[in-house]
């Protein structure tokens, strides 16, 4: 797997994953929102942390810089 994740995208996705974990482990959302965006925070956690993104090959996209081997 090459990396297709910027550093700025790998904080963002930890942040919101952090974020979302302490609402829901304080009550503040409930149901079944809560579950679907603990497993979202959780996939955000996980890609974030190995700096790929699956989608990101489907779409395309890549946020991390690139080197540049033309001297």
């Amino acid at each position: 797997m090459k990396k297709n994740m910027g550093t700025i995208d790998r904080f963002v996705r930890i942040v919101f994953a952090l974020s979302i974990a302490v609402l829901f482990f304080t009550g503040q959302i409930t149901g079944s929102l809560s579950i679907i965006l603990l497993v979202l925070s959780a996939i955000f956690l996980l890609t974030s942390l190995i700096s790929f993104c699956p989608l990101y090959t489907l779409v395309g996209i890549k946020t991390c810089k690139t080197k540049n081997n033309n001297g």
